[in-house]
């Protein structure tokens, strides 16, 4: 590794790869706490074991976390993905009305065909939804 320090580009390069791999280690290292604090299929003796481990040994701990609990931290992932995009799915449609005017026009159609309403029933009815 002393090569690198004999030209300044190299050394610069080998000082910001350390610390962008402490960055990302940091990262993983917050994802498995919340991984350990939102995991449900773990009682309260276990997550305070993998706590400990994380913390007394943190490298090895965030490394076998990660090997003996990474599916289950995707599956959570895939999880919750599904459940925001569902919330938000059903967000857009209550507020855009996407089944409104053109359900609710087809609706009364389908009545004035059946002869349920009148065409002048049907023509108000228009009306009023098409604002």
């Amino acid at each position: 590794m002393s090569f690198a320090y004999e030209y300044p580009l190299a050394g610069v390069f080998v000082s910001m790869m350390w610390f962008f791999l402490f960055v990302i280690w940091i990262m993983i290292l917050f994802r498995v706490f919340a991984d350990v604090f939102r995991s449900h299929d773990m009682g309260g003796f276990a997550k305070t074991l993998w706590i400990i481990f994380v913390i007394l040994v943190p490298f090895l701990g965030v490394l076998v976390y990660v090997l003996v609990r990474g599916d289950h931290m995707a599956k959570r992932d895939i999880e919750d993905a599904k459940a925001q995009d569902e919330a938000f799915r059903s967000y857009v449609q209550q507020t855009a009305g996407t089944s409104g005017t053109a359900d609710e026009l087809s609706k009364l159609a389908a009545l004035r065909d059946s002869g349920q309403i009148t065409d002048a029933e049907f023509a108000a009815g228009k009306a009023k939804i098409l604002g």
